[in-house]
């Protein structure tokens, strides 16, 4: 994970040339396993140049659109050389975690978790499957786009910007595969609500959506409703679409758990702008030093990283709210298993007649 998200990896990525080797200093014996203290990981900078960063107007002057001014008018001070804590330097120790809740998602449920490019500007790929697109098919371009005809024109876009001296964003899609019905909460701790802060907390993401989104706007409702069905080989209930995004009410219901993440262009570019010093002069700042052109290639393991983290947290939730005593409940008295990795025991039930209704099922109800 760590090697997909590291610098100098291909010409629309920042040029600096990190290994990102990872260095276990404890948490593990000499076999690998865990011996449940902390798992403390260290990774080296081995090509930084603060120089710069501070041997130029940089040291001034705020970058605009970036975290120097605001870093500098909450604390007094900021971190000239690199960028400190809104550097992407520092998803490293969260792509290291997501490595590990990966493993854990893994045993779990078999749970699998993937993202790609979907978007670049204003070129977006909607032919991706879903349920059948592998890392290999991501990882088989530098723009990490699973549409080869998309992704070639996402590439010659960037190149253009880049060459140009300028950046360019675009949106992150993240699915979760084998995802069981019940993690997450109907109030506080909503599944998405959960992964939208973890999603947002990236550097540069600014924008989060689940599901169909803000498309989904354009729907009614018997548009937009994810109708249910009995699944004839499992006996599970599953919803023949999926605009859900594979959680309702917060909660998931065991279909792919899909989101977008909008990453806006990288801050510090190559050309002019209009910006003030730290002491309230106006002047005119060129950036300097090695930045992506487009942040997104290398977002995808930071993605990926956080939805792993977030959906671990839900898990150990959901172990502790709702399987830490046995349920005793008689089978004919539970739900029907719901979700794709569900089965019912003995398959579909076998109804002696269908339930016939006349007429569509009123669904009047009295709400504040």
């Amino acid at each position: 994970d760590l090697d997909r998200r590291r610098p100098g990896q291909s010409r629309i990525t920042t040029p600096r040339n990190e290994a990102d080797a990872v260095e276990i200093l404890s948490g593990l014996n000499p076999e690998d396993i865990t011996i449940g203290t902390p798992i403390a990981m260290l990774v080296r900078n081995k090509d930084q140049r603060s120089n710069d960063y501070l041997e130029n107007d940089m040291k001034v002057a705020y970058r605009p659109s970036h975290a120097d001014a605001t870093y500098d008018a909450k604390y007094g001070v900021r971190a000239i050389a690199g960028g400190g804590r809104s550097s992407a330097r520092e998803t490293i120790g969260r792509v290291a975690a997501g490595a590990i809740a990966r493993k854990i998602l893994k045993q779990y449920n078999n749970i699998e978790i993937l993202a790609y490019v979907s978007k670049v500007q204003d070129i977006e790929t909607k032919e991706v499957d879903h349920d059948t697109f592998t890392m290999e098919d991501v990882d088989a371009n530098i723009v990490r786009c699973p549409d080869p005809v998309v992704a070639e024109k996402m590439l010659d876009r960037i190149d253009e910007i880049r060459k140009s001296g300028n950046s360019i964003g675009g949106v992150v899609t993240c699915v979760a595969r084998n995802v069981p019905a019940g993690l997450g909460g109907p109030v506080f701790d909503k599944l998405e609500a959960d992964l939208a802060k973890a999603c947002m907390s990236i550097p540069a993401a600014k924008g989060f959506e689940s599901g169909s989104g803000f498309e989904g706007t354009l729907l009614s409702g018997k548009e937009h409703n994810d109708e249910f069905y009995i699944d004839p080989e499992t006996g599970a209930t599953r919803t023949k679409t999926n605009r859900s995004g594979g959680i309702q009410g917060g909660i998931s219901n065991g279909e792919n758990i899909v989101i977008r993440v909008a990453f806006k262009p990288t801050s510090t570019i190559g050309q002019a702008q209009k910006t003030v010093t730290r002491d309230g002069q106006e002047v005119e700042l060129r950036g300097k030093g090695r930045h992506d052109p487009c942040v997104l290639p290398r977002a995808i393991p930071m993605v990926e990283a956080m939805v792993a983290l977030t959906l671990v947290d839900h898990v150990m939730m959901q172990t502790a709210q709702c399987e830490l005593f046995p349920n005793e409940t008689p089978m004919e008295l539970r739900p029907n298993p719901m979700g794709s990795t569900a089965h019912r025991e003995g398959g579909p039930v076998e109804f002696e007649s269908e339930v016939q209704v006349a007429g569509p099922v009123s669904q009047r109800v009295d709400e504040e």
